[in-house]
């Protein structure tokens, strides 16, 4: 009996000491992150140049958006894309992947598949359908293209796929490449990418993410914010005088006619695009703040911010590109968007602080590209530029070479001033017609080159098979090999004079060369686990990737090339 009594007593104290083991194990369990942010804010000014932090620096409140960023965060001062070439989707895949279109996939906005033998858009996807509006072309996009992890993916990995995920944006590319591959699907939080669709003036997705709009974003859709914009027109933010002290004239030539056919010039009425045309807003200072309100709307239905694991949210501003498109860098249109832009990043910093709380998030600014002044506005202060349209330059050399061989279209493409060529009719010729035609692709290629030389825009043609023996300085060398992949690139890589764009029209600008006007961007970093400073060392696009990946303690994409910019994190 005495043995039982012990026996019973031993088996009660023994499950006493094991659950008290368990409750130390479970007390063990981490509730937070320690030492990361709560929310990584990636922000994407769509055309931004480095020098706009300066030029419009004496314009920008104190201590409120870009001054805020630049004052107490970190900037890195010189930061190049370093690749071929300088376009919106590739460069959203270089911040977010680390890598270069070499590796990613994503060669330019668009691009000739040597293989399918068609043009493809960079984020088609025909197998997937538009999410939250009629428009049926608008949603068949997916990140499908991108051939690498982001640094999303990286974190939704790292997280078991906790973490949120969501990229904004007007164009769909500058929301879908950013937020990765993930989906919202089998149970998982909230991981997907809105666009604007200026058809029906709603923010969409694909089926690729998700069946239905969440219904935050149905609710502001049905409030259509797009017109209580229009309300306001565009009129100047400043006094008239500082505008004609900092900028071209008002009404050029040479300025595109976005919103009357007869001026370029303020003020701009956009009352009367109410419940008619949507898409308009785009080209004013308005789309920012409609994606603002969007990203607001997001980080509060969502709880961005307000987990145990880091969310992020990635925003891409694309109402600069389109203004500098048509109005260019020393228009007024544009300076007065970069004032207002000041206040809507400034409006996005306040409500991070009042609902993520100050020291709880880090922001990333950056941009995807820069640009060029427009030509003719060079040209009227004797500063060299011009213009060359890919379509038309294909059709040119192909007349060329009917003209030469006896051949019609050899060649099947001219993008971003890439050549692709017919391959398998070059092929074709070389094993049937021989006898007649004296044709291979290096006689072909060797005709091109001579064709382009002695036109006046031309500065180099460069066959990429043979990229690492041309004569050229190793930067221009190592941003053609960047450029390179075999099955969505070109044969050869036209070389412009500075200031020669690729150009649809004869007035606005354009961007995608290698010259420091379209390649040198502002990277601020600011927030949790930030450096107050800046460094005027050289740093690549591809940096930018690996260094939030340091920041976070979680791998970098997998294509990432670049290197941590170790300045910028607190030890």
């Amino acid at each position: 009996m005495k043995y039982t009594i012990n026996r019973k007593y031993l088996l009660i104290f023994s499950l006493l000491v094991s659950l008290q083991m368990v409750a130390q194990t479970n007390n063990n369990v981490p509730t937070s992150t320690p030492n990361k942010p709560k929310l990584v804010v990636g922000i994407v000014v769509d055309q931004m140049r480095w020098d706009y932090l300066y030029r419009f620096q004496p314009f920008f409140k104190d201590h409120n958006g870009f001054s805020r960023l630049m004052d107490k965060g970190f900037s890195c001062e010189n930061t190049f894309v370093n690749y071929l070439p300088t376009v919106t989707a590739a460069g959203h895949a270089c911040i977010y992947t680390g890598s270069v279109p070499a590796i990613h996939g994503i060669t330019g906005n668009n691009w000739w598949d040597n293989y399918q033998k068609k043009g493809i858009y960079c984020t088609q996807d025909d197998s997937v359908k538009t999410v939250g509006s009629n428009t049926a072309d608008a949603g068949k996009m997916s990140p499908k293209n991108l051939l690498t992890t982001t640094i999303t993916d990286e974190l939704r990995l790292a997280s078991n796929f906790h973490s949120k995920v969501v990229g904004l944006s007007l164009k769909d590319r500058g929301a879908i490449i950013p937020a990765g591959h993930s989906d919202t699907s089998a149970g998982h939080v909230m991981n997907a990418a809105f666009w604007y669709d200026g058809q029906s003036g709603n923010f969409i997705t694909s089926t690729y993410y998700m069946n239905e709009l969440p219904v935050w974003l149905q609710d502001l859709n049905n409030r259509k914010l797009v017109d209580s914009f229009y309300t306001q027109n565009w009129n100047l933010a400043l006094p008239k005088q500082v505008y004609d002290k900092f900028c071209d004239k008002d009404e050029n030539p040479y300025e595109a006619r976005m919103f009357n056919s007869q001026s370029s010039s303020f003020p701009y009425n956009l009352e009367k695009y109410i419940r008619k045309d949507y898409s308009k807003i785009s080209g004013t200072p308005y789309g920012n703040d409609l994606l603002l309100a969007v990203a607001k709307q997001a980080i509060d239905a969502e709880q961005l911010g307000k987990q145990e694991t880091t969310d992020f949210l990635a925003l891409s501003f694309s109402a600069p590109d389109y203004i500098g498109h048509s109005f260019g860098p020393n228009s007024w249109e544009l300076f007065d968007s970069y004032i207002r832009l000041d206040a809507t990043i400034a409006s996005l910093l306040n409500y991070l602080d009042q609902t993520v709380g100050k020291d709880q998030y880090t922001v990333v600014l950056t941009a995807d590209h820069a640009g060029a002044h427009i030509p003719e506005f060079l040209e009227k202060h004797n500063i060299p530029a011009g213009r060359e349209n890919d379509k038309d330059l294909m059709n040119e050399l192909n007349t060329a070479i009917a003209g030469k061989y006896g051949v019609a279209d050899l060649v099947t493409s001219v993008n971003d001033f890439d050549i692709y060529l017919n391959h398998e009719e070059i092929a074709y010729i070389k094993k049937y017609v021989s006898n007649t035609i004296d044709l291979d692709e290096d006689k072909l290629k060797d005709f091109i080159s001579d064709y382009l030389l002695r036109k006046d825009e031309v500065l180099r043609v460069v066959d990429f098979k043979n990229v690492n023996t041309v004569p050229l300085p190793s930067t221009i060398r190592e941003m053609l090999n960047n450029a390179y992949n075999p099955v969505r690139s070109g044969d050869l890589e036209i070389i412009m004079k500075s200031g020669v764009m690729s150009s649809y029209g004869k007035t606005g600008m354009s961007h995608g060369v290698w010259y420091n006007y379209d390649t040198h961007i502002p990277l601020l970093w600011y927030g949790a686990g930030i450096n107050q400073g800046t460094t005027n060392r050289h740093i690549d696009m591809t940096d930018i990737a690996p260094t939030i990946a340091a920041l976070l303690k979680i791998q970098p994409p997998s294509g990432s090339i670049g290197k941590v910019i170790s300045e910028v994190i607190k030890p």
